[in-house]
């Protein structure tokens, strides 16, 4: 049976040079930073990595870079090829699996108003591409609309496709599809509700504040499986505060400035068009009391 790792896993961000091209050098950084806070492992190039304003060459340098970086500690590597063309995704899908990735995830294609069939055989073409697990993504505040249960389930059921990133708030849905295929993995993808999905059966998240906070998610799980609920509270709850931050800043300028604010880490700028959506000193007046507080700092790796 096809499956893929459980655990808790960072949305990878890309390092990007201050002319806004893929930076190696500042990626490196970023992966060793990101993988020194006792996370399963990385997804690399989904929408957390900026892969909707990124262009294939760029993502298939970094698909390069972090498996080399991460060669010294073998973290479980889930490789983002979702992309607008079949024809890409499947590229980045052979490079991945050549590089020696573990398993593969795309989002469904969504540039245009795709009917369920053309989505079901996307997935089918693209899982069948190499022989690595396909982890489908179900994420409507990116592709404009929910995909109906019955179509996950069809998808679910296509050879060599293990599990699914689950980032929505439908948490019932989430549990409908948990119990009607309990053999596939399950990955919940909003950081700030976390432990509400893995009270319902979760078996990991994926989350772009993981970059950040991986430290923080991994005892968050750790309390999950634990049954600590005063630790499972106190850290979601410092997790939806910085959450909140980046409600105001954007989420992937805000995390960029964050980590310029909180280490030694320079993750450069975001790909224009995305950008902050306050002034760069209004967001540092809502980071910076956070960042240092007793409670967060020490939830911070340092490097």
């Amino acid at each position: 049976m096809t499956q893929t790792k459980p655990g808790m896993f960072a949305a990878l961000m890309t390092a990007l040079s201050d002319q806004g091209e893929f930076s190696e050098d500042r990626q490196r950084d970023l992966t060793t930073y990101v993988l020194g806070q006792g996370l399963d492992g990385l997804y690399v190039g989904g929408s957390s990595g900026e892969s909707g304003v990124l262009d294939c060459a760029s993502l298939l340098a970094q698909q390069a870079v972090v498996r080399d970086v991460a060669q010294a500690t073998n973290p479980y590597l889930i490789a983002h090829v979702g992309m607008p063309s079949l024809a890409e995704s499947v590229a980045l899908a052979k490079n991945a699996e050549r590089l020696g990735y573990n398993a593969l995830s795309a989002l469904p294609p969504h540039a245009y108003p795709f009917s369920d069939e053309e989505i079901l055989a996307y997935y089918q073409a693209l899982s069948q591409a190499t022989s690595l697990p396909m982890i489908v993504y179900e994420i409507p505040i990116r592709t404009g609309r929910p995909l109906p249960q019955p179509l996950l389930e069809d998808i679910l059921d296509l050879p060599n496709v293990a599990g699914i990133k689950f980032t929505s708030t439908d948490l019932y849905k989430f549990s409908c599809l948990r119990r009607s295929r309990p053999e596939k993995t399950y990955y919940f993808g909003f950081d700030e509700i976390f432990s509400a999905a893995a009270a319902l059966g979760a078996d990991g998240g994926i989350g772009t504040t993981y970059n950040l906070f991986g430290r923080l998610f991994a005892q968050l799980w750790q309390a999950v499986q634990a049954g600590d609920q005063a630790q499972v509270y106190a850290l979601q709850t410092i997790s939806q505060e910085f959450v909140e931050i980046l409600c105001v800043t954007g989420v992937l300028p805000g995390m960029k400035l964050a980590f310029r604010l909180a280490t030694d880490i320079n993750c450069g700028p975001v790909r224009a068009p995305l950008a902050l959506r306050c002034s760069e000193d209004e967001a540092i007046a809502l980071f910076e009391p956070f960042l240092s507080r007793s409670d967060v700092r020490p939830l911070i790796a340092t490097t």
